[in-house]
């Protein structure tokens, strides 16, 4: 791979929940945003939602993130947007294309949109729920789409073709923007820049793996023997 970071169109999101973690990560210059959902912060062991939000907030107020409702009533599910919008300027609310009983969140979408709550639909995996967003969306406020590539991928699809017609059917919408999701190696960096993907979220797993870009493959090659000799003998197997 000849490109660098720094050849790349494609915003590259942080995501996770550790805060110092995020606060290191916001800090590097090819870190355009950051994000965050529910099950990263159980698993990074957030206790309070609002005080967790706060104290990234008082860390980061330079660059987007985006803080996830979690009801599954619609008049809840606004309420909580509503109050996480007033977080920040720069905060951008997620909600997901369905609530967990698979019932649309457009309607909700285009009422929050409509007030100007700058948001980040999320969970997306089809063209037409790409399309229920675009249409629901005002077209004079930004908004995020994110579109779980990754485990699209999971599934033994090609992510690349549906995000493709995913900028297709946004275009209609200049100020919405697309988010290659849930990636799940570097190489998708690429493949989203490429394609004219807006943005791509990135884990720490992927994001360490930067460092890496353009290395020699010979020596790459080498490296990996060596990691398979050494730990052959420190295991002290025999045959």
């Amino acid at each position: 791979m000849s490109r660098g970071i720094s050849d790349l169109k494609v915003k590259i999101f942080a995501d996770g929940a550790d805060i110092i973690a995020m606060k290191e990560m916001a800090q590097k210059t090819f870190i355009k945003g950051l994000t965050t959902n529910p099950t990263l912060m159980r698993k990074s062991g957030v206790e309070n939602y609002r005080r967790f939000a706060e104290e990234v907030l008082e860390q980061i107020s330079d660059k987007p993130i985006s803080f996830e409702v979690f009801s599954d009533d619609f008049s809840e599910m606004e309420r909580q947007a509503l109050e996480i919008s007033s977080w920040g300027s720069n905060v951008n609310v997620k909600i997901p294309i369905t609530n967990s009983k698979g019932q649309p969140t457009t309607e909700l979408v285009k009422k929050l949109s409509d007030q100007g709550v700058a948001l980040n639909v999320t969970a997306i995996m089809t063209p037409h729920q790409v399309e229920q967003v675009v249409k629901a969306v005002n077209a004079d406020v930004a908004v995020f789409i994110s579109v779980f590539a990754g485990r699209i991928a999971d599934t033994g699809r090609d992510p690349v073709p549906l995000m493709q017609e995913s900028i297709s059917i946004m275009k209609i919408k200049p100020k919405s923007e697309l988010i290659w999701a849930s990636p799940r190696e570097l190489l998708n960096v690429f493949q989203a820049d490429e394609i004219g993907c807006h943005v791509i979220t990135a884990t720490s797993d992927i994001l360490k793996k930067l460092e890496i870009i353009g290395k020699d493959l010979n020596q790459y090659s080498l490296e990996t023997v060596k990691m398979f000799r050494d730990d052959a003998l420190e295991s002290g197997y025999s045959i």
